[in-house]
């Protein structure tokens, strides 16, 4: 039963191998027990999370993150996507960002943030979901953004001209950091030029979007 599920840790967070031709109780039973094992190492950790060698319903992968959060005390900030396309930003986003989180006192929201709602912080703050038009993130340090980003987004809001806003999806209300604020039309079009995951800088005088793999290789 011990090669049915090999947990690993890496830098952004854990990834669980799980044999793809047992019963999902019988993983359960193998996952519980390691986790039990372990527990002392992981207490009030926050980490993200990645499924291997099967792919899980989502009551499964629900089931999986009661079962961690019971045993182990572990919060899940967030579940690494298995599809390679989608698997380098994910990692750049976590990887660059929620450890830099962690090390300044960073928040965490997580859920979807719909019309008329505002989020402000005074750290870096992962919003665990989209960002819809209409919706508001006010943050002093950087916004990290595990979803789409619609609505307006105020990174650096006391002047930090070194924060910067990372999505998974970037068509944006409108983008500000520090006292910056980008040109609506000029954002749109870069971003229809950049696939996957985007990431906005502050460069002089005017805001810059870039691919977030590239961003984070350098």
């Amino acid at each position: 039963m011990d090669r049915l599920v090999t947990v690993k840790g890496n830098r952004y967070g854990m990834e669980i191998y799980m044999d793809s031709e047992v019963s999902f109780d019988i993983l359960m039973k193998s996952m519980e027990e390691k986790f039990r094992n372990s527990a002392k190492f992981f207490q009030g950790a926050q980490m993200a999370v990645r499924f291997l060698g099967r792919r899980l319903t989502y009551l499964e992968e629900q089931a999986v993150l009661d079962l961690i959060s019971n045993t182990t005390g572990i919060d899940v900030v967030c579940i690494i996507d298995g599809d390679p396309a989608n698997e380098t930003a994910y990692k750049s986003v976590v990887e660059r960002t929620l450890s830099n989180v962690r090390k300044r006192d960073g928040q965490f929201y997580k859920g979807t943030l719909g019309k008329k709602q505002v989020v402000e912080s005074d750290t870096s703050i992962v919003i665990l979901g989209d960002v819809e038009s209409g919706a508001k993130v006010i943050s002093k340090g950087s916004v990290v953004i595990l979803g789409a980003l619609h609505g307006f987004v105020h990174a650096g809001a006391a002047g930090d001209r070194a924060a910067f806003i990372a999505a998974l999806s970037m068509q944006p209300k409108q983008l500000r950091i520090a006292d910056v604020e980008a040109r609506r039309q000029l954002i749109y079009q870069e971003s229809l030029l950049i696939k996957g995951a985007k990431v906005a800088t502050l460069d002089g005088n005017r805001i810059y979007l870039d691919p977030l793999a590239d961003w984070s290789n350098e």
